[in-house]
């Protein structure tokens, strides 16, 4: 135990570096994927569904680090080059609006279509109707699993380590390969997720809870 706690004094520093990183990935991935989402979502309901829905079971279909792979490795032989942060942030994005879109798509339908024909009764135009009627409801019926795809986008960052984003996982590899205290390394790698992860998800719950009782409350 001794041994544990004197290791993880040398090596928490840089893995909370590593944390960092993962949580500015995570953050600005989720940003993207939340722009992109609502976009497709938005195509799904217009003439353009069709496309929108090609390019969503397109981006599902794909393994996360197959996408990876191909922005990092292959663009720049058709010279698009990113670093190795950019990619892992558009490639995280990507992949995960075509689920963002589909929580979204679900939000929008599940809204009360009389609310919408009272709207247009009155004048209002689409536009209108979509901001100001449709998707403040939309958002808070897909609040859960748009809460949900944040934590998964969490723990899913690690996938960047494979394009050389110096997260948290990378961080982990780095020193359990020069020092071999894989033990240490990877038990403090794993308590870092959860404490990063554990909060998130019951700020989460707590705002889902607020949103439901305000929904009951006369």
């Amino acid at each position: 135990m001794q041994a544990f706690v004197q290791h993880a004094r040398e090596f928490l520093p840089i893995l909370l570096q590593g944390a960092w990183v993962t949580v500015q990935v995570t953050a600005l991935s989720f940003l993207l994927s939340s722009v992109l989402g609502l976009a497709l979502a938005l195509c799904r309901l217009s003439p353009l569904r069709w496309g929108a829905a090609a390019f969503i079971n397109g981006v599902r279909g794909l393994p996360i680090i197959v996408q990876l792979f191909y922005i990092y490795f292959v663009l720049p032989d058709v010279g698009i080059r990113l670093s190795a942060m950019q990619a892992g942030v558009i490639g995280l994005g990507i992949a995960y609006s075509a689920y963002q879109a589909e929580n979204f798509r679900a939000g929008i339908e599940a809204v009360d279509p009389g609310q919408r024909e009272a709207a247009l009764a009155m004048g209002m135009r689409p536009a209108l109707l979509m901001r100001r009627v449709v998707l403040p409801q939309a958002l808070r019926i897909a609040l859960p699993p748009y809460g949900n795809t944040l934590v998964m986008m969490l723990k899913d960052s690690s996938l960047v380590s494979t394009i050389t984003v110096a997260e948290m996982t990378r961080a982990g590899q780095l020193i359990a390969a020069s020092t071999f205290q894989n033990m240490t390394v990877y038990t403090l790698v794993a308590l870092l997720y959860l404490a990063l992860s554990l909060p998130l998800v019951w700020g989460l719950r707590e705002i889902e809870r607020r949103f439901a009782a305000g929904r009951k409350a006369p």
